[in-house]
């Protein structure tokens, strides 16, 4: 290629520019300002109960884990698979699809979501796979994935609750890039997203919940400790997460008029029913061998009732008398650290430094020669 045939390519490229049609003024967040009076609450407790599923050695588990039987191993895998699933999709799409269904001003509000939303992948499903890979073999992880992969209650699950997500994500496109677009309204956007939220809500506060009772019924008991550290842990996040999002689905249930609240209630309590149908019956499938279902069935109508009144509705189940052993380890305060079982969710990360040569060197007085005579030389 000749050198004038370069120069021209070259201005050229310089001459045009890239264009996008976005007419509008954009701002930043400003942190400064209160968007409302809870967002920023929320942010600084998201961040002060940061942690990394790393910092929770999970070696000391082990001499408990080969001594039990394998239809609780089994049970307990299963349990912490389904969790998984929940995690993995409130990351990929739950929290960050609420999060782009708010109007561009909050951008507080996106931020602690978005904040949850890597929560839920990044730290709480990895936590769930380092169990798995402390615990388990290869081929018994394969195994147990297959299994929910196959389970057709834990995918009826998953589709209902990520169908929601799934029609929130099409109207958030129709709101941004086709609003002309035929099955487009405000209020149908509105539907949408409220429906969504309704959905995570259900997913934290209910489905979450009622999935720790084993890892819960384990530490009650001083058995698997450090993995129910990790369930502590996350516990204290999801705690948090259903309460957000629950407030912003009341604000936006309070813009409906009394009508479209009533039929908004009745889908609310269809996709309720539906959920707790098919959590009974894999509640059964998990929990069935180890003589446990009744049991963990109670305390599934307890974290129900925890998620309704999450969104502002009243409980639907009467009282029932959950387990104390799960319900006290339910307690997301700090607990007194016992070095000796290793209980406690008074966290703290790990601090470390990187070894250098000079840490290999002592200017400190020994005692060299055996025999009662003594003699000093300077290591240095």
């Amino acid at each position: 290629m000749s050198n004038a045939k370069k120069k021209t390519i070259v201005q050229k490229t310089v001459v045009e520019k890239v264009k996008y049609d976005l007419p509008k003024d954009f701002d930043g967040a400003n942190w400064n300002s209160h968007e409302d009076d809870f967002t920023q609450i929320f942010y600084e407790q998201n961040l002060s109960q940061f942690w990394r599923p790393e910092d929770v050695s999970l070696q000391p588990d082990l001499n408990v884990w080969h001594i039990l039987p394998d239809n609780v191993k089994w049970a307990y895998s299963q349990n912490l698979l389904v969790l998984t699933f929940l995690d993995t999709y409130q990351g990929d799409i739950g929290m960050p699809v609420v999060s782009r269904s708010l109007d561009e001003k909050y951008h507080q509000r996106k931020a602690v979501l978005n904040f949850m939303a890597a929560m839920e992948n990044a730290v709480h499903a990895k936590s769930y796979s380092n169990i798995f890979m402390t615990y388990m073999s290869t081929p018994e992880i394969e195994e147990l994935f297959h299994w929910g992969e196959q389970n057709k209650n834990l995918q009826r699950i998953m589709s209902l609750i990520v169908g929601a997500y799934e029609e929130l994500d099409r109207f958030n496109y129709l709101k941004k890039y086709d609003r002309e677009h035929v099955t487009f309204t405000d209020e149908k956007f509105k539907d949408a997203q409220w429906k969504a939220m309704v959905a995570s809500v259900f997913l934290e506060t209910w489905l979450f919940y009622s999935g720790f009772y084993y890892p819960l019924y384990f530490y009650g008991q001083g058995k698997l400790m450090q993995a129910g550290e990790i369930i502590n842990l996350i516990l204290r996040d999801e705690s948090i997460h259903g309460l957000y999002v629950g407030r912003l689905a009341q604000e936006v249930f309070q813009t409906f008029d009394a009508d479209k609240q009533e039929e908004l209630k009745g889908w609310m309590f269809n996709l309720f029913h539906n959920l707790y149908k098919e959590e009974s019956e894999l509640v059964e499938t998990i929990y069935d061998p180890v003589d446990l279902a009744h049991d963990v069935k109670v305390f599934v109508r307890y974290n129900a009732n925890k998620a309704l009144m999450n969104l502002g509705f009243d409980a639907v189940y009467p009282y029932e008398e959950v387990n104390p052993v799960v319900l006290n380890g339910l307690n997301t305060e700090t607990k007194t650290m016992d070095n000796f079982s290793m209980k406690g969710n008074g966290y703290q990360k790990m601090k470390s430094e990187s070894v250098k040569d000079q840490d290999f060197f002592f200017d400190v007085e020994r005692i060299t020669q055996p025999g009662g005579k003594k003699w000093v030389k300077l290591l240095c």
